[in-house]
């Protein structure tokens, strides 16, 4: 298994608001509300930077448009299906554990919560894969800057 983390982000929410959150994929659907708002959007392609190009940015605001979301999961089409990413374990104020279903290689990714005082907390987010040696090559980086990008736009959610 290849192991990706992000860089450690800062939350300015207190922690078990940040669990109670993250812990129902319901609330994430706050994402998709954003994706009308022009502001909204100018921040997005201003984390982005130049790292994605705007066309890469209007890709993944349709891809995000077409989630679906319930308390334990979330969904979206891919070209080889229905892929879904599930919640199988949660600890809470601490590690919201999820499992890749519908995916050709096998997956889990967790967010870790850590206290950093009353009124704010630090989040990683780390993804394991079961990637061969010519899917790590293609595939890496994109997955290195994707569990960053996914880690920032949680850290950036209103708490």
């Amino acid at each position: 298994m290849t192991e990706y983390k992000s860089e450690v982000k800062k939350i300015y929410a207190p922690i078990g608001r940040v669990y109670e959150r993250l812990s129902d994929l319901n609330n994430l659907a706050v994402i998709q509300q954003g994706l009308d708002n022009p502001e909204a959007m100018e921040r997005i392609k201003q984390q982005a930077g130049d790292k994605v190009k705007p066309e890469q940015v209007e890709q993944i605001v349709e891809k995000l448009r077409e989630l679906q979301f319930d308390r334990d999961s979330v969904s979206g089409n891919t070209p080889i299906g229905t892929a879904t990413l599930r919640i199988i374990e949660r600890e809470p104020d601490k590690t919201i554990k999820f499992a890749a279903e519908g995916m050709p290689v096998a997956a889990n990714m967790w967010i870790q919560l850590l206290p950093s005082g009353d009124s704010e907390c630090a989040m990683r987010l780390t993804l394991k894969a079961d990637l061969n040696f010519f899917i790590r090559q293609m595939v890496g980086k994109k997955l290195e800057q994707g569990v960053d990008g996914l880690a920032q736009m949680l850290a950036s959610l209103p708490y």
